[in-house]
């Protein structure tokens, strides 16, 4: 019995000694997964966006209306339709208005034809003056006819001029007649696309009463221009210039990032909702072409670029802690934060000035438990 106890206490104090290494093992902190980013060299831009969505808008638009009353009998256009300008779009019923209208022509060409025969009398009245006239110096007329005459050319030249004032009267009623007539008739004001057709053969249509609005009887759209605009914060707006550089997305292109410039910056605010006032900012596409396939009413979003660098040194934006500081990954793989001075900056690069270097690694994951000043880390892939 005596031999067995060193055999005993070996043992106990190899399993004491496993339970230690257990027990320091499982005090040991855990590595915390986290995914990290090179700093580098690339462009960083300083810009702004839009505080809500913006809409593609054609450079012209019109909701066209009839400016009278009637009932529709021609409406040769129906939705989606490519009108030229000065082409009919609605008509009303104007029988009387055309009747009207060959009235007045005819009327006119009567007062032409009157016209023409006064002015003949008036031409012979005027000969036959001048032919007494000589008859009178050769004592071969009299006085009294010879005032006579001259005075029957007066009235006969009057006569024609009146008759010839009276056309100008009948053209001018024309005139009326074919503007009352066009009326009745809705034509396009220029090319484009009808969006909106409201009507149809037979219904009766009225004008809209004052401060009624209501929908315009065709929705004409000219897509051969179209831009952008979008609201942005009124802090931001005073900063924003005509002509700068811009970023344009639209949600039914995906991820395509179109190129364009400023072309407008409102002179006022808009305070449509509490607490948000904005300005509005128009943007051109750098190149129309790809504005072919474009609709207007399309969300669009803006980003100004203020200013940018295109070869400076960077950080992801999300690695960004309170304060300008980021998480470097030693190479104990322990985390160390570190204080760095910045420059410009988006939602997606921050340019570094100091107290970082090129290759360096920091944290981008900052918002994850257990990663701080410090902590035990693995790097995380980014497909995992």
């Amino acid at each position: 019995m005596k031999r067995r106890w060193p055999k005993v206490f070996l043992f106990l104090l190899i399993v004491g000694a496993a339970v230690a290494v257990l027990i320091f093992w499982l005090m040991q902190p855990k590595p915390v997964s986290v995914l990290v980013a090179e700093a580098h060299k690339g462009k960083v831009q300083d810009s702004v966006a839009n505080t809500r969505a913006g809409t593609i808008k054609a450079c012209r638009r019109s909701g066209l209306s009839p400016s009278i009353g009637g009932q529709i009998v021609r409406m040769p256009i129906k939705e989606g339709d490519r009108v030229k300008q000065g082409q009919v779009l609605l008509e009303f019923w104007n029988d009387d208005l055309a009747a009207q209208l060959v009235l007045a022509q005819r009327q006119t060409r009567a007062a032409e034809a009157r016209a023409k025969q006064a002015c003949v009398l008036a031409d012979t009245a005027r000969r036959e003056s001048r032919r007494l006239q000589e008859l009178h110096k050769k004592k071969l007329a009299s006085a009294e006819v010879t005032d006579q005459a001259v005075g029957e050319t007066l009235a006969a030249q009057a006569a024609c001029l009146a008759a010839r004032v009276n056309v100008e009267v009948s053209q001018a009623q024309v005139d009326v007649a074919r503007a009352a007539l066009q009326r009745t008739r809705l034509v396009a004001p220029f090319d484009g696309v009808a969006a909106q057709v409201n009507g149809e053969i037979g219904e009766f249509v009225t004008p809209s009463p004052v401060g009624i609005p209501t929908p315009p009887a065709v929705d004409l759209i000219d897509d051969s221009c179209i831009y952008v605009s979008a609201p942005m914060d009124e802090v931001d707006a005073a900063r924003i210039r005509v002509d700068m550089q811009v970023n344009i997305s639209l949600d039914a292109y995906g991820d395509r990032i179109f190129k364009g410039r400023v072309r407008r910056v409102a002179p006022y605010v808009l305070d449509r909702e509490k607490q948000a006032r904005t300005v509005e900012v128009e943007a051109d596409f750098a190149d129309p072409q790809v504005t072919t396939d474009m609709l207007a009413g399309y969300s669009a979003d803006l980003e100004i670029i203020l200013a940018q660098k295109p070869d400076t040194l960077r950080v992801p934006t999300e690695a960004i802690l309170e304060g300008n500081k980021v998480l470097v990954l030693g190479v104990d793989n322990l985390l160390h934060e570190q204080q760095i001075k910045t420059g410009l900056d988006n939602w997606e690069y921050t340019e570094v000035l100091s107290g970082l270097q090129s290759g360096q690694k920091v944290v981008v994951s900052v918002d994850r438990d257990g990663v701080r000043d410090g902590a035990l880390v693995q790097i995380e892939n980014r497909g995992e």
